[in-house]
């Protein structure tokens, strides 16, 4: 089935239309972060690298670590974001952009999110990695596409809303497990998390500045969640969308990020680069290992 143009839209050098990246230029490793400026950060660490690029808040990079090919791309904030960089990755792996026609064999990227996050539980210290076994898509993106509930968590949705009093207005979360492929990978080194992906800095992670809240005892209510062995560990805004278009189109994918606020003992820490840089090294290895 040859793929309209309208629906991917290929530029004129032959790269993916938002990230501007072409197919021979992508690894099969592939590391993602928000900040365009932290891709020069993590790509300092590659050897034999093979280009930069930027557009908006799309930057990226290939090289080498440990002798392994490795893509660096930012892809900006929010689960909008994700779901262009999810897509655009899987078509330059596959779907051939001449013809425009899906591969008869499907090729499987390793994607891994090195993100910043806040923790709501006082026993999670400032500079702690969490990754995501588990994240909670309070943005909606999933919804829009077929089959969710084929990889969602169904009773673990139920139980959150019930618990929450969910608010009929907002739309409806879904749970996604990351690869398992990854949590195992980075299990002995990181912290076992349940992520909340908010769709929004403020209110939507309970922050109140100016205009209240349409679930004031948000915090409250995910703070007490428990569901076996789970509770809701940290928020960030990515991680459910990475995990749930990445189950879609059969790619082993995940997030970790490094504490740098606690909003249950209400600290921070500012002076949070060292950390980051001590998880991109870490994420690194255990990727190329």
């Amino acid at each position: 089935m040859r793929i309209a143009e309208s629906e991917l839209i290929i530029n004129d050098d032959g790269s993916a239309f938002h990230i501007h990246i072409r197919p021979e230029q992508l690894a099969d490793r592939v590391v993602v972060c928000g900040d365009p400026g932290r891709v020069a950060m993590i790509g300092k660490y590659l050897t034999d690298t093979e280009f930069h690029q930027s557009s908006r808040e799309f930057a990226s990079t290939t090289g080498k670590y440990n002798g392994k090919r490795v893509t660096v791309l930012s892809h900006g904030i929010g689960t909008d974001n994700i779901d262009i960089v999810m897509t655009e990755l899987d078509a330059l792996a596959n779907i051939d952009f001449k013809t425009r026609e899906p591969k008869k064999k499907h090729r499987t990227l390793t994607i891994v999110r090195i993100g910043t996050c806040g923790a709501i539980h006082a026993d999670i210290p400032l500079g702690s990695y969490i990754f995501s076994h588990i994240s909670i898509g309070c943005d909606g993106l999933l919804n829009w596409y077929a089959d969710r509930d084929k990889y969602t968590i169904k009773d673990m949705e139920e139980a959150f809303k019930k618990h929450c009093h969910w608010d009929k207005h907002l739309p409806d979360p879904y749970f996604i497990k990351a690869s398992q492929k990854l949590i195992d990978k980075f299990e002995d080194c990181t912290v076992k998390g349940m992520t909340i992906s908010a769709s929004g800095f403020y209110g939507p992670q309970g922050r109140v500045v100016r205009i209240p809240l349409a679930m004031p005892n948000m915090l409250e209510d995910f703070e007490s969640f428990k569901f076996g062995d789970y509770r809701i560990t940290n928020f960030e805004m990515e991680s459910s969308a990475l995990a749930g278009l990445a189950a879609h189109l059969g790619h082993e994918a995940g997030t970790v990020c490094c504490a740098i606020a606690n909003r249950y003992l209400k600290s921070s820490n500012p002076d949070y680069k060292p950390q980051v840089e001590g998880l991109v090294k870490l994420v690194l290895d255990k990727i190329t290992s």
